[in-house]
C-alpha cells in the first residue's frame, strides 16, 4: 500500500469542503424552492437575462448544487463533478456581472480557483470512490 502524500490529503479535504459547500447550498433551498426561484427572478428582473431563463435556472440550481456536492463528497466522478461545478460557477458569475454585483462576482472567482485546483490536480484524488473503482478494475 502506498503512503498518502500531503498533496493527496489536501486534495481530499478541498474536494470534501467544496462538496459540503455545494450540497449545503442545494439542500437548504429544497424546502424553500419557490421562494428561492422567486427571489432570483426579482433579483434579475432589470438585467439582460430573460425572466424565463432565470425562472428555469432558479428551479434546477438547487438540485444541480446538491448533486455536484454529493458527488464531490463521495469522490465519485470527481473530475466530471468538478467540471460541472466550474460550469455552474461560470453561469453564476455571468449572472452576477449582469446585475453588477461585484461582491458576488469576486466570491465566485474564488470558487473558480478552487475548481481549477480540483480539475488540474485530479490525479491526486486518492481518497475517493473513483480510486476504489480504478483499483478494483486494475486487479
Amino acid at each position: 500500500m502506498n503512503k498518502t502524500t500531503p498533496q493527496q490529503t489536501a486534495f481530499a479535504f478541498l474536494r470534501i469542503t467544496m462538496g459540503i459547500n455545494f450540497l449545503g447550498h442545494g439542500l437548504v433551498r429544497f424546502s424553500k424552492l419557490n421562494g428561492f426561484r422567486d427571489w432570483m427572478v426579482t433579483t434579475f428582473q432589470d438585467s439582460l437575462m430573460p425572466s424565463f431563463a432565470v425562472f428555469a435556472w432558479g428551479s434546477v440550481l438547487p438540485f444541480v448544487e446538491f448533486g455536484i456536492g454529493l458527488l464531490l463528497i463521495l469522490g465519485l466522478f470527481t473530475y466530471r463533478a468538478s467540471i460541472a461545478g466550474a460550469i455552474v460557477i461560470i453561469i453564476l458569475l455571468f449572472g452576477s456581472t449582469l446585475i453588477e454585483n461585484w461582491d458576488w462576482a469576486g466570491m465566485q472567482m474564488i470558487y473558480g480557483l478552487f475548481f481549477y485546483f480540483l480539475i488540474s490536480n485530479a490525479e491526486k484524488n486518492s481518497w475517493s470512490i473513483d480510486n476504489l473503482i480504478r483499483d478494483k478494475n486494475e486487479n
